[in-house]
Formats: structure tokens, C-alpha cells, sequence
């Protein structure tokens, strides 16, 4: 009986990886654009739900392309931002000059955050949280605004300054932050948890009423589409 061999056709099959390789790339970008909005629903949004807040992207946001749209742009932009860099968060709102220069540390004990350094004098995220407004600081009247770095909640490191807030989202009104100013320490009672757009610098505002401590991060995870705003309120001794 004879027997037939066939070689396989070199040029086809650099039709087939060549393909391969284009569905990857594909795969790969549709994941990098939506999968945090996944993640947000498997962390974020139970959370959330439960304090009757109100999640950042909601399901309306996706029936145009015009959102579409948006979102791909946010993710783009994250890509060409240095977000590391505080001034950058908020390009167009310009804080008080430096009045009092100042380092402190903040703990949060309900996620494990212990004594991170707090400064108004250097803008460098990656090294420490950064409170951006300078004509007010803790524990004296003023709401004084801190920055810090979000990524997906299984990279938390309380110790790295560029995942340090990934696990803000599980704070809860009533819960209290602990600022230490020269060998003091104030806590602060959590007031209002929101979730904002990007530009909204009302959050900055100050407020000279009382002390307050403004932490702001990127949500959801991995993104910078939405800014998370935790707020509080000095207690009295």
C-alpha cells in the first residue's frame, strides 16, 4: 500500500501566527481597557452597595459611544501621564504656595496602613503621600488634601507608595485615621465617602471650620478615570 506525505506550507502557517498574533494584541487591549471595570464589580461595588454609595461607573455609562469612547481615552491617557507626579493629578487647579513646609505620617489601621510619611514639600508619589494644599496642616483648622497611589487590591503593599491606597475602598464612615505631627497623634473620624469625576476640584476646597483630612486615589482598580474621596473630621480631645 503506498503511502502519501504531505509538507505543511511554510507559508501558511506564518498566516496562522501572524494571526494569532493580531487576536492576542486584540485580546490583550480589550483586557487592559475593561478588565479593571470587572475588578471594580468583584471588589468595589459590594463594598460600596452596602454604604449606599453610588459606584463610579455605572452600567449607563457604557449604552453610547461616546462613553465608549471616553473610557478608551482614560485608558490612553494613563499611559502618558506620569501619575506618580501629584501636579499632574489635577493640571488645572493651582494650591497656595508653601507656607509651612511639613512631614507627618498617617495610619489607618483598619487596613493595615502604619505611620506613612505625609509631606507637603515634595510632589514625588512614589516615595510618599503628598498633601498637596499648603495653607493648612494637621491638627489646626483646614482641609488638607493627601494624595496617594491605587492599583488592584491583590498588590496592596502598605509599604510601597505606589500601592498604598489600593485598599481605601474598604474604609467605612466612622472609621479613624491616626495623624501624627510632631510626636502627637490626632485621629480623624471618617465624615463622607464619594466617588467623583477627574476633574472636579471641589473637592479641594478649603474649608476652615474645623480640621480635616481629604484623601483622594484613582478608582476603579488600575485606572484614572474616577477619583475616590475620603473624608474626615478631627475628633475632639
Amino acid at each position: 500500500m503506498a503511502k502519501y506525505y504531505y509538507k505543511k506550507s511554510r507559508r501558511l502557517n506564518g498566516v496562522k501566527i501572524l494571526s494569532l498574533i493580531i487576536v492576542l494584541l486584540g485580546a490583550g487591549l480589550f483586557l487592559y481597557v475593561f478588565f479593571p471595570i470587572l475588578s471594580w464589580q468583584i471588589y468595589f461595588a459590594p463594598v460600596f452597595a452596602s454604604q449606599n454609595l453610588e459606584i463610579p461607573i455605572p452600567k449607563t455609562a457604557f449604552v453610547s459611544n461616546q462613553n465608549i469612547g471616553n473610557l478608551i481615552y482614560n485608558a490612553g491617557r494613563s499611559l502618558t501621564t506620569d501619575y506618580t507626579q501629584a501636579g499632574n493629578w489635577y493640571p488645572n487647579f493651582n494650591p497656595a504656595g508653601v507656607k509651612n513646609g511639613k512631614n507627618y505620617t498617617l495610619s489607618i489601621p483598619k487596613i493595615g496602613i502604619s505611620n506613612a510619611n505625609v509631606t507637603n514639600m515634595n510632589g514625588d508619589l512614589s516615595k510618599q503621600l503628598v498633601q498637596y494644599n499648603s495653607d493648612s496642616l494637621p491638627p489646626f483648622k483646614g482641609n488638607n488634601v493627601i494624595y496617594g497611589h491605587s492599583t488592584l487590591p491583590q498588590l496592596f503593599d502598605p509599604k510601597n507608595y505606589k500601592t498604598i491606597f489600593a485598599n481605601l475602598y474598604k474604609v467605612v464612615v466612622g472609621d479613624i485615621i491616626e495623624i501624627t505631627v510632631d510626636g502627637a497623634t490626632y485621629n480623624y473620624k471618617i465624615q463622607t465617602i464619594t466617588v467623583v469625576e477627574p476633574e472636579d476640584t471641589s473637592v479641594l476646597a478649603q474649608n476652615f471650620g474645623d480640621s480635616f483630612i481629604t484623601l483622594i486615589t484613582c478608582t476603579p482598580p488600575g485606572t484614572v478615570w474616577k477619583r475616590l474621596i475620603v473624608r474626615a473630621k478631627i475628633e475632639k480631645l
